[in-house]
Parts: structure tokens; C-alpha cells; sequence
């Protein structure tokens, strides 16, 4: 079953990856080699991906495509 796609602004690692259909480690890979989409680290240590920005970040590798 499809997991339903998340309307809120910022969004979490566990529902960005779910979206992508990738694993949490390949996000974090490619935090590691700076291609993932911007990040904020809130001051609890949580990340939040803004999702204008994820569909910012989207855009691009439709483009490099």
C-alpha cells in the first residue's frame, strides 16, 4: 500500500525518505557527499527538510536528467 504523501511544510527524514522511496542511510549518504536537499537542524538534534525546498532539490535532478 502506497504510503500517502505529506502536505505539511517541513517535513521529517522517515517521511522524506518514504516519499523518495529510499532508505534512511542513503539519505544520510548523500548528506554526507552534500546532495541531499537543504536540511534544518532544530535545537533537539531533529532534522526538517523544508518541502518547497525538497521540491526545489526535485527540480534540479529532473533537469540534470
Amino acid at each position: 500500500m502506497a504510503t500517502p504523501i505529506t502536505t505539511r511544510a517541513r517535513l521529517t527524514i522517515p517521511e522524506v525518505c518514504a516519499e523518495l522511496g529510499v532508505s534512511r542511510s542513503t539519505f544520510y549518504e548523500w548528506r554526507t557527499k552534500g546532495v541531499a536537499p537543504k536540511c534544518i537542524k532544530l535545537p533537539n538534534g531533529e532534522i526538517r527538510i523544508r518541502r518547497d525546498e525538497l521540491e526545489r532539490w526535485l527540480d534540479t535532478l529532473e533537469e540534470a536528467a
